[in-house]
């Protein structure tokens, strides 16, 4: 089959062309910014990639095009419209569907699906999870929002069946199932399928991480998002496993409208499964018995309840948890989790450069507490946090939750904000930080602020959900000049 991917580049659509291909479709795909490490990647693969969505695509003729999420009926200013290709698809009555109904229908039919669904977390558990099972001699399929330095890869397609004394598990017809695990996002399916992505996976092993607002270009409140986490529920069957932050109000809500599978919740003092000890080494216990220790480089108490989760998910496949916990210990994380970018050394102590995903204010705050922590329980000089970060996801860009910012830089000994193309005020926004915060309405201003600004033993961290125009390299360039 040849499949022509309309918005290729994106994570999921990437991640989706690389296991069409993989398993021997012939592959092409078009997005607007056609440009490196993805473009890379997928050239590497076979994948012929063409710059723009005009009509002149259709003489490709596939068999059918998938077409992602970013493509829309918009107009441009003109009138014309902003996806010509699209609208010949439409005209032509030539076939299309959307990826995760692609995936559904081609990828994950028989398999164990584990799906990963979440406000925060969902890549970092998901990468975690995958390496457990493969840890456990699985060979898990998988398909993530980002590469997983254990893989280098952000999917695969994994065993076609469940490998030879891997863990009994019937699919419910009394074959053994082969495992594919997924980052479920509640972001809308395509223009014509407004349902969220994760409805389509039909798990039989659900991660619920936690859940509050966001995507407000899309929904109007999080009672909204709430109805689409309970769609996801009602298609666990009643032999899968729910898997849920006790913690969250939000997911209890969830699961009052309705629950037909087993439950396993963790994080809260009466859940199935808690932790005891600080968040780089800790005892995993299961309804209050020690059953396994994580001793791993990971910081945060975020990142301890996303091994609880994936501890949690990996038992429902017949994994030991002390198996699991053995896996995490060697857990390399994702790239852009607190993913070091480089060091500049200036009068004898370093000056460290982090690029992180961080773009929800909560995210953002859990990064920097976690940062804060670790260097507070480091012998000798902490050295300062500086937060640099841009707005650039839909719901930050629209101005929802500004009034967040101030809340979620609290660790942060300066904080940097990018306000570059934004309809509201950072530094209104920003006021109750008084000092410690500055706002560029440009990279090179950012730049040299940060630089500027900077000290000896300072850590910097870059939070942005894009390439925030690379910053992280400019900043090490500017601090390497200003050192000679």
């Amino acid at each position: 089959m040849h499949i022509h991917i309309l918005g290729i580049c994106g994570t999921f659509m990437g991640g989706l062309a690389a296991l069409a291909r993989e398993a021997g479709h012939r592959v092409t795909g078009c997005d607007a910014g056609v440009y490196p490490p993805m473009s890379d990647q997928l050239r590497a693969l076979g994948i012929d990639l063409v710059e723009g969505f005009e009509a002149d695509q259709m003489a490709l003729a596939p068999d059918m095009y998938v077409v992602g999420n970013v493509v829309s009926r918009a107009r441009r200013p003109d009138g014309s419209p902003k996806f010509p290709l699209m609208e010949a698809i439409l005209e032509a009555g030539a076939p299309y569907t959307s990826g995760p109904q692609w995936l559904a229908e081609h990828v994950l039919q028989g398999r164990h699906v584990m799906a990963v669904a979440g406000t925060h977390g969902k890549t970092t558990t998901t990468a975690m999870l995958t390496w457990i099972l493969e840890s456990a001699g699985l060979e898990p399929g998988f398909l993530i929002g980002g590469v997983p330095m254990n893989f280098g890869v952000s999917a695969r397609l994994g065993a076609a069946q469940r490998p030879q004394g891997a863990a009994s598990l019937s699919d419910g017809s009394g074959a053994k199932a082969p495992v594919f695990v997924i980052e479920a996002d509640e972001y809308d399916t395509a223009f014509f399928d407004k349902r969220s992505k994760f409805v389509h996976y039909r798990p039989r092993t659900a991660i619920l991480n936690n859940l509050e607002f966001d995507h407000a270009d899309i929904f109007d409140d999080l009672a909204a998002i709430e109805r689409q986490f309970h769609h996801l529920v009602r298609t666990v069957p009643g032999s899968g496993r729910v898997v849920v932050n006790g913690l969250e109000e939000s997911l209890d809500r969830v699961l009052h409208t309705g629950l037909w599978s087993e439950l396993r919740s963790f994080g809260a003092a009466v859940s199935d499964f808690t932790a005891q000890g600080e968040p780089h080494a800790f005892d995993v216990l299961q309804r209050g018995q020690v059953v396994a220790r994580v001793e791993w480089a990971l910081s945060g108490t975020h990142n301890q309840l996303n091994a609880l989760a994936a501890i949690a998910a990996a038992d429902h496949v017949g994994v030991p948890p002390a198996l699991a916990a053995q896996a995490l210990a060697r857990f390399e994380n994702v790239r852009r989790r607190m993913e070091v970018r480089g060091t500049v050394t200036q009068q004898g102590q370093a000056i460290t450069v982090y690029d992180d995903f961080a773009h929800h204010p909560t995210a953002i705050r859990t990064t920097l507490d976690g940062l804060k922590r670790r260097l507070q329980q480091t012998p000798g000089p902490s050295g300062r946090i500086l937060a640099v970060f841009e707005p650039r996801s839909n719901t930050m860009k629209l101005g929802t939750m500004k009034s967040q910012l101030p809340w979620s830089l609290e660790a942060a000994d300066l904080a940097f904000c990018h306000a570059g193309g934004l309809d509201w005020d950072a530094n209104d926004a920003l006021k109750p930080m008084g000092a410690r915060a500055r706002v560029a309405h440009n990279i090179d201003e950012l730049v040299t602020q940060v630089s500027v600004a900077a000290q000896p033993g300072d850590h910097i961290v870059c939070m942005s959900n894009g390439g925030f125009g690379g910053v992280h390299a400019r900043l090490l360039s500017a601090l390497t000049q200003s050192c000679t």
